[in-house]
């Protein structure tokens, strides 16, 4: 498989490519500088900290979540690495949804500690859709890339 570096390398080479996919959109008024703006900011995220190989304790994306990594130890115990974890479609769900857990508990545990009652907003469809791409872009990259290295290697 390529190291982690190569993955990290072919997704900043992509981002590269959406900015400026991004710009165009902007300045052509087709898409609001608000939606390419969180696509990219998610995108970005999900490259650094959401990798697939978030489940190897030491791996570059597990290390940068520096202290708190350690809660992502359940998450890399239920899912073995190179299985669910590199689904093209479920892994980065398994991520997403752990993840939104683990801020759900800290706005539960706000709420409960502070008294106050600090509501949740729920977003426009235009929002998560730009978020959720740009979660899911470098994870299907990510798993491309694997699958194209093993297929390189087999033949």
């Amino acid at each position: 498989m390529p190291s982690g570096k190569v993955h990290l390398r072919i997704e900043m080479i992509v981002f590269v490519g959406l900015l400026g996919a991004g710009a165009y959109l902007w300045a052509r008024g087709l898409v609001s500088a608000v939606y390419i703006g969180l696509f990219l900011a998610s995108y970005l995220f999900s490259s650094l900290f959401l990798s697939p190989d978030l489940d190897l304790r030491g791996s570059a994306p597990y290390r940068r979540w520096g202290p708190v990594r350690v809660l992502w130890r359940p998450y890399a115990h239920f899912f073995r690495h190179r299985a669910l974890s590199h689904h093209i479609i479920y892994g980065p769900l398994t991520r997403i949804a752990y993840f939104g857990g683990l801020i759900s508990l800290l706005f539960i545990g706000a709420t409960y500690l502070t008294n106050w009652h600090v509501r949740m907003p729920i977003p426009r469809w235009p929002v998560i859709v730009s978020i959720l791409c740009g979660l899911y872009l470098p994870n299907q990259l990510h798993t491309l890339a694997d699958a194209l290295w093993s297929h390189h290697h087999r033949h």
